[in-house]
């Protein structure tokens, strides 16, 4: 019998695309993109890990169709012009056209790297992602963010692009190290929330059976994370609103991935965890939530094994002040004025513009204090 497959539509015109989630998609990658593929022939870019990994399960999966492939090295520092340059120059001499189909296969740094890359060949040619973290599969792969990084900030240099096709096989999240599932977990937890109660509560119950292995809780949890970014997507696709809440929690993570210069002490979905829990502090601090708010998020964090404070990351951190300053760096800055998403509750969050540096300063000082 054959597993059940979820679908999510991405309504955007003639930009809409589906999100397959389920197992065994990988294994049946040909039969899935075969109706985008003017030829039998695709460019699959990854990296070294989810290569050695999953590249010859993908060729199997594709069948009669050829891939050629290029593979990156593995890390952050591959999101940034000399490996994206390599990527368009590959993809140029592979002679892929306006109308082929560019494969990303890996986390979120090869699927913003691609994404973007396909984004500028030839003024934009398609893509498929198929991402293989939790991370990838609940964010990064959706909504169209494309970019790299720049030694002035994360993700400052990039295009909306929007996949033609997402594959999120649930499988392929058994091959990760504990800690790349539970960064992802970092992103699932944030949509609970920003705009689901009842998913926070879920999550809850059921966050620990996810991290041990069960792919029904995975599943579910990939497929409500996506329905929420989607419906989102589809009302702001270029961030000029609403899109903003999914940035809840990464004002704070930015600036503390900045400081710890994008490296292993700090995954993407850790600092997304740690910057939630910030952000509910900022919001109770300022009066807008309840007081046990934050603490129940901390709570559930640990019971999931996560970082959940600035005293969970090793090594040095700059002060308030530097922090703050690395916070200005960010994308949310509109008109020179630091954009928080805050909160009323789990599951309300809002955007604010005019928050008042001093509290933040003094959110930022007594969580150093407590290092």
């Amino acid at each position: 019998m054959q597993p059940k497959i979820d679908n999510v539509r991405v309504n955007l015109a003639e930009r809409s695309y589906n999100v397959r989630i389920g197992q065994g998609l990988l294994a049946r990658s040909g039969a899935e993109i075969a109706g985008l593929l003017p030829r039998p022939r695709v460019a699959v870019v990854t990296d070294e890990n989810v290569g050695g990994m999953h590249m010859d399960a993908l060729r199997d999966g594709l069948g009669d169709v050829q891939a050629v492939t290029l593979t990156l090295p593995a890390g952050e520092a591959t999101k940034a012009w000399p490996e994206f340059a390599r990527t368009v120059d590959w993809l140029l001499a592979e002679k892929i056209e306006r109308k082929d189909v560019v494969i990303a296969l890996g986390g979120g740094v090869i699927g913003d790297l691609v994404g973007f890359a396909a984004a500028v060949l030839r003024r934009g040619v398609r893509f498929v992602q198929i991402p293989t973290s939790l991370l990838a599969q609940v964010d990064s792969s959706v909504g169209g963010k494309t970019g790299i990084n720049s030694k002035h900030g994360k993700n400052l240099i990039g295009a909306f692009h929007q996949p033609s096709l997402v594959l999120a096989d649930i499988d392929l999240l058994s091959t990760l190290p504990a800690r790349d599932f539970l960064s992802g977990y970092g992103e699932v937890v944030k949509y609970g929330l920003l705009g689901d109660a009842a998913f926070f509560d879920w999550l809850e119950k059921n966050g620990p059976a996810m991290a041990a292995g069960d792919a029904a809780a995975r599943q579910y949890a990939v497929r409500r994370s996506v329905e929420m970014k989607a419906r989102i997507v589809e009302r702001d696709e270029t961030e000029e609103g609403d899109r903003a809440l999914l940035n809840l929690g990464h004002t704070f993570c930015h600036a503390l991935e900045a400081a710890t210069g994008y490296s292993g002490r700090l995954l993407h979905g850790e600092g997304v965890a740690i910057g939630c829990a910030l952000a509910f502090e900022l919001s109770q601090r300022l009066g807008l939530c309840a007081q046990e708010a934050p603490s129940r998020i901390r709570a559930h964090l640990r019971d999931m094994g996560m970082k959940t404070d600035l005293g969970d990351i090793p090594g040095d951190l700059p002060d308030a002040d530097g922090l703050l300053n690395l916070m200005g760096q960010d994308k949310k800055v509109l008109d020179g004025k630091l954009r928080f998403i805050l909160a009323h509750s789990i599951g309300s969050a809002f955007v604010a513009s005019n928050v008042d540096t001093a509290i933040v300063r003094q959110v930022l000082s007594d969580a150093l204090a407590q290092r």
